[in-house]
């Protein structure tokens, strides 16, 4: 932690007392740390808007106080540009392996079915549209603009991402998470809480279904439960083949998302090699998609 992040967090107008602080990891487009102020524990989030990755702080924010008020996400205490302070939550942060347990799998279903459903109510805000198609043509412009080891893949992946919007059909909207990797999910032995609001907006269910199966490596009779205990009913071939061009929507955002990681973030991570890793995912999930529904 460098000298001016520790200087901000100490000098928030919230602490009652002189605070603890210490690095958290995780955060991919942000930095968090966990305060110890008197006998509470808070997480502090500083992240400004970030227009590469369409991030709106204020709409993180809003997110965050209407899951707060549905029961799903601790509490936001204190709000200024570029920090969120809410309370800290002592439990497991899961892991893929977490993810892929059945019985955890089907408590991730249930907190998720009641995001999409009940944050508009307690959302107070312009809403914001998340569609994947466009994220991956914003993608695609930064990466023609930057000097990059992608540039002699673009025009094959905009011409599979156009293949994949047509196969997705018509959807119905919900209010969506959209960045729903293991790590956004912490059990404190009673319930599963949500956090981490970057990329929330209305979206396709089939895009968080599909987020939640990618990033997490689910099996097909995993995905299959999935889908039967979210929407009560088994898919047909034509549902099948949507919710999977969704799928590699998603694994496709996720590599483009790191390809533009790669050029302009300034977070320690490795994206070379995240991005390896999210290309050989989407490719596989893409000649299985070509395979069985093309």
């Amino acid at each position: 932690m460098n000298e001016t992040m520790h200087a901000k967090i100490a000098g928030l107008d919230c602490w009652q007392s002189a605070i603890d602080i210490e690095p958290l990891g995780g955060g991919m487009t942000n930095h968090n740390f966990k305060v110890t102020d008197a006998d509470q524990q808070f997480v502090v989030r500083l992240g400004e808007d970030d227009p590469v990755h369409l991030i709106s702080r204020a709409n993180e924010t809003a997110t965050c106080r209407a899951a707060f008020e549905a029961g799903i996400s601790p509490e936001l205490v204190y709000t200024e540009p570029g920090v969120l302070v809410a309370r800290f939550v002592k439990g497991k942060v899961f892991e893929e392996a977490d993810v892929r347990i059945d019985s955890n799998l089907r408590r991730i279903i249930d907190i998720l079915s009641r995001f999409h459903r009940e944050i508009p109510q307690y959302f107070h805000r312009v809403p914001v549209m998340f569609w994947v198609f466009q994220v991956l043509r914003h993608y695609q412009h930064l990466l023609k603009q930057g000097d990059n080891p992608y540039r002699e893949r673009l025009i094959e992946l905009a011409k599979i991402a156009a293949t994949l919007e047509q196969a997705v059909g018509k959807v119905n909207i919900v209010f969506g998470h959209n960045d729903l990797l293991a790590a956004n999910f912490i059990d404190d032995g009673e319930k599963i809480w949500l956090i981490d609001f970057d990329y929330a907006g209305f979206n396709s269910p089939l895009f968080d279904l599909s987020n939640l199966a990618s990033n997490n490596e689910l099996s097909k009779e995993q995905e299959i439960t999935m889908l039967e205990c979210y929407f009560g009913a088994a898919f047909n071939r034509e549902q099948w083949r949507g919710y999977y061009a969704m799928k590699c929507a998603s694994l496709l955002r996720e590599t483009l998302w790191s390809m533009v990681s790669e050029i302009h973030s300034k977070i320690e991570m490795d994206f070379p090699e995240y991005t390896r890793k999210n290309l050989d995912r989407f490719e596989q999930a893409y000649d299985t998609f070509r395979h069985d529904y093309l």
